[in-house]
């Protein structure tokens, strides 16, 4: 039985949903496929996602192809309520979340949707994989295989490959061109900046945004707020991204120095205490946090709410402000939590239609592969992801050169001299 906020909303979901589907041609294309072939007939699939309109489409996928699926959200404050009730109501998914609930909740949650005992698992931060090593081991027999979309969880699941502690396979759908080159640099760039700027109403142009971490979403956001007007400066701690940084054109310091002089800063980077009390300490009055890493551990809010001597909560939509002992105000977004999904909408409509086109091809090949791999992190087809690229382009209308005989002759040869 599900559990959500309001199954009248149902309504309002579909509209959205719809709305969605618009722009996810390559998701329909395989949609479309799946109903004809039914590759996950009879699968069980238990998914810890974000409850948006634009997963929405990932499920009515997985459910064409012939899957039973069990939804529970990946962050409480990016559950779209009507979503969830659409979900339920019209499209016969089972759904297990509620707009801001609490840890407790998220995590009752995900023990629901592992109760369907699932033979595949998708997961978005890791958390439903570490619930079934730690919590529902009994469980474990029962997957075959799983998938996971996040940097942070993909990091996760290698350490625990590291430690022999990973019992089935997983594949790293996030690591696929299609999915962080694209949902990460152009999704997390537009969407976090679309959250800040709807949280504050904040003019970027002239300001000094910080960017902590230069991977793909780092450099999606770099991109942006310069396009914006915004002076940006980088945070990193490896040598090759701060270089690349650099190179182009971004100034690079430590975060120490970074505090003084940033209005806005923006946490990417998967790991904890990144913006931390000695830097709060110094940051400017006014100065705006917004973290959109996967965990709401980037930015050390138990640190600012111990500075503080008052907080005004809401003093805009998913904006709190802390007042500090010296009159300073240092302004947090959405609880420190991804600012894109709770103060925005999360990723346009487009990119996730290519994230999801690889997430639905994977589990109709894991269906087929699952028993040829080891407990590992496994990396995803690469004819997945240039088939998702291929559907993409001819979507768009975009044509591309084919190799003639010759020239792939001349690729596969070690003959030709020069």
């Amino acid at each position: 039985m599900s559990d959500i906020a309001d199954r009248s909303l149902a309504f309002e979901g579909v509209k959205r949903i719809e709305w969605a589907d618009r722009s996810m041609p390559v998701l329909r294309q395989i949609r479309e496929r799946f109903a004809a072939e039914r590759p996950l007939d009879g699968l069980r699939v238990a998914a810890c996602m974000h409850i948006t309109t634009e997963t929405a489409g990932l499920i009515r996928t997985l459910q064409a192809g012939g899957a039973s699926v069990a939804l529970a959200a990946s962050n409480p404050l990016s559950t779209q309520d009507d979503t969830a009730a659409a979900l339920v109501e019209e499209y016969g998914a089972e759904v297990f979340a509620r707009a801001g609930t609490d840890r407790e909740g998220y995590y009752a949650h995900i023990h629901q949707a592992l109760e369907t005992e699932p033979d595949f698992v998708l997961d978005d931060g890791c958390d439903l994989v570490n619930t079934l090593h730690t919590d529902r081991t009994d469980l474990l027999g029962t997957v075959k295989a799983g998938c996971e979309q996040t940097t942070t969880g993909v990091i996760r699941l290698h350490q625990m490959a590291r430690e022999g502690a990973l019992k089935f396979p997983v594949v790293a759908v996030n690591d696929t061109d299609t999915k962080h080159m694209f949902d990460n640099r152009y999704g997390t760039g537009q969407s976090t900046l679309d959250g800040i700027v709807r949280a504050t109403n904040t003019l970027l142009a002239g300001k000094t945004v910080v960017v902590a971490g230069f991977g793909y979403c780092g450099r999606g956001l770099a991109e942006r707020a310069r396009g914006l007007g915004a002076r940006v400066v980088v945070t990193e701690i490896d040598p090759v991204k701060a270089l690349d940084a650099t190179m182009q054109g971004f100034a690079v310091q430590p975060m120490a120095r970074a505090a003084v002089e940033g209005d806005v800063f923006i946490t990417v980077t998967g790991n904890r205490d990144v913006v931390n009390a000695d830097h709060l300490a110094v940051m400017k009055d006014g100065a705006i946090l917004a973290n959109s890493g996967h965990f709401d551990v980037e930015i050390d809010v138990r640190a600012l709410s111990d500075m503080a001597v008052e907080v005004h909560h809401g003093i805009r939509p998913q904006t709190d402000e802390y007042v500090l002992a010296d009159g300073r105000r240092l302004v947090l977004l959405a609880e420190g939590r991804l600012v894109n999904l709770a103060a925005a909408e999360g990723h346009p409509a487009a990119v996730m239609d290519m994230s999801f086109a690889d997430q639905a091809l994977t589990c109709a090949w894991l269906a087929t592969s699952h028993a040829s791999l080891s407990p590992a992190v496994h990396d995803v087809p690469k004819e997945i992801d240039t088939e998702v690229a291929r559907l993409k382009l001819a979507s768009m209308s975009v044509s591309i050169d084919l190799l003639t005989p010759d020239q792939e002759d001349y690729l596969h040869s070690w003959r030709i001299g020069s």
